[in-house]
């Protein structure tokens, strides 16, 4: 596989020669019309709408004003005032990866990781038994929801059947046995069966890793999900999603699934009754005309399976990346953008309920101010977050819930823990003297954290 650092170098921003521009007949004023009467917009709406009118260039502030108050109206005749959120940990399992994505700094080579490599590095692989063991410690606290996105190891596979069916010396199956590395990652099935304890909810393998675990042999995605089904998984990530376009994906993650292999991996976990969420990851070499191609498909994914329980947007963290290091881009997106694309996405998405707003990209004030602009969920505890902190987000790793009921309350909003697919709730009264969750195995709404564990002043 070519050298992300050194396909990041060969690119030029400004040379991209992309199809798709953000360019319609359509006006701002009748697009906005549409989206306050909660007509379905059109692709060219949506454009009018994130862009604040194609016909001059930079967002307009008081036209962006008016997008944001249209979303937040929507927002509160779908949801009302409730704002969700959800006790869950991050137990990525390898940051080993080889498709290169040049957005990504979670990853780290995968040749770093064999045993004939003598350098060191900061990269892990954990083993099932570790996995289990953190998981456990987390249901003892309280989570429900362990999320698990890792990278593409090469002796990964399904199961011991997959990986005894690859082909070590086939350079397209992306296959080295386990006996090459420090630490064996062993298998899809065994990782996911390991999490999976005390009635924990696992949310985890993403098209991209599902595509990973069927290569090389003649197995649809179907059968991963429903073998993984079968050891413990309950819902699917959607990310790996980026930007829907392959022209975009083509520069910023080649080794990737394109966008229609995306799609069909997400309708076959619908096919086998998983539920799945949905991300964009945007404010990178994209536009807005890709923007709003990409919340299309999702909208028509939606129209034909009814399985996404939320949309989760994505601000490009852009410090520690390739992109950035090897100059392709100068940062990521405005919070004019940021602000934008929650209120098109709430707007367009008239078919997916719930719109998230992620401290952890956005940071606390910023993600509390989203929540005013279309966005009803605030995402979950996350006991431990790698991704966007190795690309460079500095928002922390964790929130208690008193953190939580704090927050949401002091923007006039009503919080409500609820489970990962939306179907339990419980609205959180205030008055406790502290707060915690109710809705896991061994729950039993004392605090997660402990009093030295918990966050100093929030950024």
């Amino acid at each position: 596989m070519a050298d992300p650092d050194a396909r990041a170098a060969s690119l030029d921003a400004s040379s991209f020669d992309f199809d798709y521009l953000p360019t319609s007949e359509q006006s701002f004023e009748n697009a906005l019309a549409k989206a306050r009467a909660g007509d379905r917009l059109t692709v060219a709406d949506g454009v009018e709408l994130i862009t604040t009118g194609t016909e001059s260039r930079g967002i307009d502030r008081e036209r962006k004003e008016l997008v944001l108050e249209a979303a937040d109206r929507r927002r509160a005749d779908v949801v009302g005032d409730e704002v969700t959120f959800v006790a869950n940990l991050n137990n990525n399992v390898t940051t080993a990866c080889n498709t290169g994505c040049l957005f990504c700094n979670f990853k780290d080579t995968a040749h770093q990781f064999e045993k004939s490599h003598e350098e060191s590095h900061a990269g892990f692989t954990k083993t099932p038994a570790e996995s289990r063991e953190i998981v456990a410690d987390a249901v003892e606290r309280g989570i429900y929801e362990v999320c698990s996105v890792s990278g593409l190891h090469p002796a990964m596979g399904l199961n011991e059947a997959h990986r005894e069916a690859l082909d070590p010396d086939d350079p397209t199956a992306n296959y080295k046995p386990p006996e090459t590395y420090e630490t064996d990652p062993t298998t899809y099935e065994e990782q996911i069966s390991a999490m999976s304890v005390d009635g924990v909810h696992v949310h985890s393998m993403t098209p991209e890793e599902v595509h990973h675990a069927q290569r090389g042999v003649d197995w649809d995605y179907e059968h991963v999900y429903r073998e993984l089904a079968d050891v413990g998984l309950d819902t699917v990530p959607g990310t790996a999603a980026e930007i829907l376009v392959d022209e975009v994906r083509d520069v910023i993650c080649p080794g990737k699934i394109t966008t229609q292999e995306w799609m069909d991996s997400m309708r076959a976990a619908a096919s086998v009754g998983l539920p799945m969420t949905a991300t964009m990851m945007y404010g990178h070499v994209e536009n807005e005309m890709h923007r709003v191609k990409h919340l299309k498909r999702l909208r028509d994914l939606q129209d034909e399976t009814g399985n996404i329980t939320e949309f989760v947007p994505l601000s490009f963290i852009h410090q520690q990346t390739p992109l950035y290091e090897q100059g392709v881009v100068s940062g990521g997106p405005s919070k004019a953008e940021d602000e934008l694309l929650v209120a098109v996405a709430r707007l367009f998405l008239d078919n997916v309920e719930h719109i998230q707003s992620s401290w952890v990209k956005y940071g606390d004030e910023f993600g509390l101010k989203l929540l005013n602009c279309g966005a009803d969920d605030f995402m979950g505890t996350i006991l431990s977050e790698e991704i966007t902190k190795r690309a460079g987000g500095g928002y922390g790793e964790f929130r208690s819930f008193d953190d939580y009921v704090e927050m949401i309350s002091a923007i006039g909003r009503t919080p409500v823990e609820r489970s990962t697919d939306y179907e339990q709730r419980r609205r959180i009264d205030l008055g406790e003297a502290s707060y915690g969750p109710t809705l896991g195995p061994k729950a039993d709404g004392t605090p997660l954290l402990g009093a030295s564990e918990r966050p100093g002043p929030r950024p």
